[in-house]
């Protein structure tokens, strides 16, 4: 029987651990909108930030439930439009906040050590694309390669045709629905940097088109998955296609009256179109993050002591319970924090409709050529701390004496900072 548990991205990961400062020059708890970030910043960095709200608690549209520069909190009086009978900012849905005013800046390294001038980023979709924005956020004077699917993107980095690569690999909401860690493990890129970002859903129609009119909403179906609940009380069929930037495309190149489409944003001043309803996301709480990926041997050049995280897969046959105990030692007996443990057991010779095949994963200090090998075990770990920090290293070592299979996926600089296109 197949069967996937995972712990990754929960809020409390995402806010600085008190027992992991000793890096850290500075930590504060305040929103980052990847504009301001990138006008203001330094290198597309978020601006100095303001100091925490009182008792810790992070400012959600406003202090303490108190009234923000947004208007109330927990769904109290908006303006400019009434969805299902609530008020709210431009016609929010479910009484949510329009977005998160939250994030996490750690001084020192991660995302805007180098703004990516003169790199080129290959993005999944089309333009408006959520993995656009975040290429952009994280380097801002990169220049973006469109390609029509995912492994599109990996090919191009592989062949020369761009320098980075960025992918979706897991969100609040759906955890690692979008298996882009299995395309991840298929090829030998490694990962540079990573970048969270705050996916925020509008409903966009043609201008002139009401919310009365539309019988149809169409859209990625992870996006469509997101926003089930007000999709169900509006009333309207879903139809997927293959990307929310996409969806915006096609309501626009055949000025589709009766449809309208669940995209980001930017996606309205890009396409012209109007916006029917804000924050249609089920969940208020709703961040994606992103790795992206070069060609080794890595482009990061971390200092041992650098605020840093090292991603490896660790692949075994038999006794998942017992290598998961003996991983989980040998980080914890060196103090090593985990900010991201996932199991896979994919057993493919498992009889029923839930067995899935096993992980292939590219080994790439095979002798000769890489040679893709199967596993049905499977361990993705983010681990605190560079790779060749002393007990970083150590703790690999203990892991490669057990293990069938270990690869380190990339060393890269820490950037808990969620970014927000607001």
């Amino acid at each position: 029987m197949a069967y996937t548990s995972s712990l990754h991205l929960p809020k409390h990961l995402l806010l600085p651990n008190p027992r992991r400062t000793r890096h850290r020059s500075s930590s504060s708890v305040s929103f980052v909108p990847a504009a301001v970030a990138r006008a203001n910043g330094v290198d597309g960095r978020a601006p100095e930030k303001k100091p925490p709200p009182p008792n810790g608690k992070a400012r959600i549209n406003g202090v303490n439930g108190k009234k923000g520069a947004n208007g109330h909190v927990n769904g109290n009086k908006r303006v400019n439009g009434h969805v299902n009978g609530n008020k709210g900012v431009n016609g929010h849905v479910n009484g949510h906040a329009d977005r998160i005013h939250l994030s996490v800046s750690t001084g020192g390294g991660g995302v805007g050590a180098k703004d990516g001038s003169g790199l080129r980023v290959a993005v999944q979709g089309a333009p408006g694309a959520y993995s656009k924005f975040a290429a952009k956020t994280a380097l801002p004077g990169c220049d973006t390669v469109l390609c029509r699917t995912f492994a599109d993107a990996l090919a191009a980095v592989e062949r020369g045709g761009a320098d980075r690569a960025i992918l979706p690999v897991e969100s609040t909401m759906e955890g690692t629905a979008l298996r882009n860690y299995d395309l991840l493990l298929r090829h030998g890129l490694v990962v540079a940097q990573e970048i969270n970002l705050f996916v925020h859903y509008c409903l966009l129609a043609m201008l002139g088109v009401r919310a009365a009119e539309v019988r149809r909403v169409i859209s990625h179906p992870m996006a469509l998955a997101h926003c089930g609940r007000a999709l169900a009380r509006l009333g309207v069929d879903r139809e997927p296609v293959e990307d929310t930037a996409g969806a915006v495309e096609m309501l626009r190149s055949n000025r589709m009256l009766d449809t309208a489409a669940i995209a980001s944003p930017r996606a309205t001043d890009l396409y012209g179109l109007d916006v029917l309803a804000h924050g249609l996301q089920d969940e208020s709480w709703n961040v994606t993050r992103f790795l992206l990926l070069s060609r080794p041997p890595s482009p990061v050049a971390l200092h041992v002591d650098a605020d840093a995280k090292t991603s490896m897969v660790v692949a075994h046959r038999g006794g998942s319970m017992m290598v998961l105990l003996k991983v989980l030692s040998a980080f914890s007996s060196r103090n090593i924090d985990l900010t991201k443990l996932e199991v896979i057991n994919n057993d493919g010779d498992a009889a029923g409709a839930g067995a899935r095949p096993p992980v292939m994963i590219l080994d790439t200090s095979a002798r000769g050529a890489p040679t893709l090998r199967a596993f049905p075990h499977v361990l993705y770990v983010d681990c605190a701390g560079a790779a060749q920090d002393p007990r970083v290293r150590e703790a690999i070592q203990e892991i490669e004496k057990f293990a069938v299979f270990v690869r380190v996926l990339g060393c890269y600089a820490t950037d808990s900072t969620v970014y927000d296109l607001q």
